[in-house]
């Protein structure tokens, strides 16, 4: 076990079920602030997926991610977040309503770089994240639920399927 890392009791568990709450939760709220986003950006990998349903329940088609590598494993993490390829085409940006997403603001520190790299295109940007951290450096504009625990998201907490099938610890 990490060093620090929490025990599987001091864990915030998000359900299937509560994740289409949560993303519909998040879309109302969105809409009740007035904001139109024109294109959704998913932070990815941990974005992808709200990302979606997000854009789903606000009804916008046009979507992109940026990726970007910050945490190497549970409770480990790069020196600074790093942007990897492919790259968002930020050229498309300027003037547009950008929503970005991405399941927590952990640190903060992915999520203020993300929101720089887009309001430096041009863009109006808003953040949302399923989850919160209290420590957080940036807080999004919208936010379902705020926890200081490790969270058990539904598509990540039991790794690849190769370190589940072959009983390998589970990786970031």
């Amino acid at each position: 076990m990490d060093e620090g890392m929490p025990v599987a009791a001091e864990r915030e568990t998000l359900t299937w079920d509560d994740f289409g709450g949560a993303t519909r939760d998040l879309a109302r709220s969105i809409i009740a602030d007035g904001f139109a986003p024109d294109i959704v950006v998913a932070i990815a990998r941990g974005g992808l997926l709200p990302a979606g349903a997000i854009a789903y329940g606000l009804g916008v088609k046009s979507c992109g991610a940026l990726n970007v590598e910050f945490y190497t494993g549970i409770g480990t993490v790069l020196d600074a977040p790093a942007l990897l390829p492919p790259d968002l085409d930020l050229g498309a940006l300027p003037g547009k309503r950008v929503l970005l997403v991405d399941d927590v603001a952990d640190s903060g520190r992915t999520l203020a770089l993300a929101v720089k790299m887009l309001r430096e295109a041009g863009a109006d940007v808003r953040s949302v994240c399923i989850y919160t951290k209290p420590g957080s450096i940036a807080m999004p504009d919208y936010s379902w639920r705020q926890t200081d625990l490790w969270i058990d998201f539904p598509w990540s907490f039991r790794g690849t399927v190769v370190q589940e099938d072959q009983g390998l610890p589970v990786g970031a």
